[in-house]
C-alpha cells in the first residue's frame, strides 16, 4: 500500500511565500546541462523580485571554467533553494528559465541585489587574484514551492 503523503501537511507555497524564501535565503544549487550531462553547483545568489531574476557570480581562477562552459551550453537552467530547520518543518523552491550573461550596463543593479540577500555578499572584495568575475542572470520562467509545517 502506498503511503498517504497528504497526512504530512505538505502543501504548495503561495507566490508570496516563494518570494519570501528567495529573499531570505542566499544560497542554493544551480543545475546546468550540456548534451545530456548534468552539473549542479552550490552558489550564492541575489533575487530581484521586480525583474523576476536571480543573479549569480562565477569566479574564474584560470583560463577556463567548467561552470562557464556548462552555463553557455545550457538552454534552460533550474535553481533550487530550501530551508529545513527540522524533519517536521521545511520549505523548498525550484525556479527555472533562461540563463544569460549579465550585460555590462546591469552590474550596478546586480551588485545591489547581491548585497541585499546573497549569502556571501563581500565576494567582490575577495577576488583580487581572480582573472575574471562573470555575472549571470536566470530569467525566471516558472517557479514552484512546497512546504511542510508541523500539524
Amino acid at each position: 500500500m502506498a503511503p498517504d503523503f497528504a497526512q504530512h501537511n505538505r502543501i504548495e507555497m503561495s507566490a508570496e511565500e516563494i518570494d519570501r524564501l528567495l529573499r531570505e535565503e542566499g544560497v542554493g544549487v544551480l543545475s546546468l546541462a550540456d548534451d545530456g550531462v548534468a552539473y549542479g553547483i552550490p552558489l550564492s545568489f541575489g533575487y530581484d523580485a521586480d525583474r523576476e531574476r536571480l543573479y549569480f557570480v562565477f569566479l574564474r581562477p584560470g583560463e577556463s571554467s567548467k561552470k562557464t562552459e556548462f552555463a553557455e551550453r545550457t538552454a534552460r537552467a533550474s535553481f533550487a533553494v530550501w530551508n529545513a530547520p527540522s524533519r517536521d518543518e521545511w520549505e523548498s523552491v525550484v525556479v527555472d528559465g533562461e540563463l544569460r550573461r549579465v550585460d555590462d550596463g546591469d552590474w550596478d543593479r546586480v551588485r545591489d541585489v547581491l548585497e541585499d540577500n546573497a549569502w556571501y555578499p563581500t565576494l567582490f572584495s575577495e577576488t583580487e587574484p581572480m582573472q575574471d568575475i562573470l555575472g549571470w542572470e536566470l530569467r525566471i520562467a516558472s517557479r514552484s514551492g512546497l512546504q511542510r509545517r508541523r500539524a
